[in-house]
């Protein structure tokens, strides 16, 4: 089973080109599937039957696994069969008629424009640390980049005379996002001033860095963020993915159309990107509520 496995991820780098993190989650998924059908089918996969797969799913909910992440569970061992019915190691796929796990889609967090401006005004002042956090959370409001990508910008990767950056998304795909002006004009203060200082006379190319004049990472923004809600007085848990969701929904409440704002964010699917919707609706709905008389 184990080679099988081998052989799956390898496909999953190579045929499919998907970043480590996705395929180290494939691997964690099958590897406690794998443990399970082998203890009751043998190391055979061309012996796994439907039952084994139900039973797999069944123990995960014994286990206090909620629908989402036995959903995900099944899609991984999906694909696993799909693969190894088209490689040959299997005649049949036992996940062909199993339903998944019903999921209730969960509206993601996302601040108000007010709490957007609170957010962003935090890192006051001309100190190194305040100029680098003002950049980059103007930065992520204003492209709605996933913090490993913000993270991993170089500096050649942002063209603040025209307005853009180039990003390598999941799947290393390549996507331009444009900046806007305000993220411009920030980038352009650090860049000019506190970068200089932060980097100590370095080659480092990535375009933000720590105070030891190192890459940033994604765990160090993660408690910034953190730190400047606090000093916003904004009440939410926020995350680094919270101005990635408000990015997107203020986009599309100010008429963006789908299409475009699934290209900025790297959706690969539409469906993806339509969750955002919901989010507006939502919003309509609690407007009515709370302005119509007969809400």
């Amino acid at each position: 089973m184990n080679q099988h496995l081998d052989l799956f991820l390898g496909y999953l780098v190579v045929e499919k080109g998907l970043a480590r993190n996705s395929v180290e989650s494939y691997a964690r998924d099958l590897s406690r599937y794998l443990g399970y059908v082998e203890q009751h089918a043998g190391g055979d996969p061309a012996a796994i039957r439907p039952l084994h797969v139900a039973d797999f799913l069944a123990h995960l909910k014994e286990s206090g696994l909620g629908a989402r992440s036995r959903a995900r569970a099944l899609s991984a061992v999906r694909m696993f069969h799909r693969f190894l019915l088209v490689e040959g190691y299997a005649e049949t796929n036992p996940t062909s008629i199993i339903e998944a796990p019903r999921v209730l889609a969960k509206l993601p967090q996302v601040l108000t424009g007010r709490e957007v401006e609170m957010l962003l005004a935090a890192p006051a002042g001309d100190a190194p640390i305040e100029v680098r956090d003002r950049a980059m959370l103007e930065l992520l409001y204003a492209t709605g980049l996933r913090v490993s990508e913000l993270v991993g910008l170089r500096t050649r990767d942002v063209n603040t005379s025209a307005g853009y950056l180039m990003t390598v998304g999941k799947g290393e795909k390549e996507r331009l996002v444009p900046m806007g002006e305000s993220a411009c004009a920030a980038v352009v203060l650090y860049l000019s001033s506190a970068r200089i200082q932060l980097g100590r006379g370095g080659e480092s190319p990535f375009l933000f860095l720590s105070r030891l004049g190192e890459r940033m990472t994604r765990q160090a923004f993660w408690n910034i963020i953190k730190k400047r809600s606090r000093q916003a007085g904004i009440l939410k848990g926020i995350s680094p993915h919270t101005l990635r969701h408000s990015f997107a929904t203020h986009l599309l409440e100010n008429g963006a159309d789908l299409r475009s704002v699934q290209a900025m964010l790297g959706h690969a699917d539409l469906s993806t990107t339509q969750i955002y919707t919901h989010v507006t609706r939502e919003r309509l709905k609690r407007l009515h509520e709370q302005f119509h008389p007969r809400g």
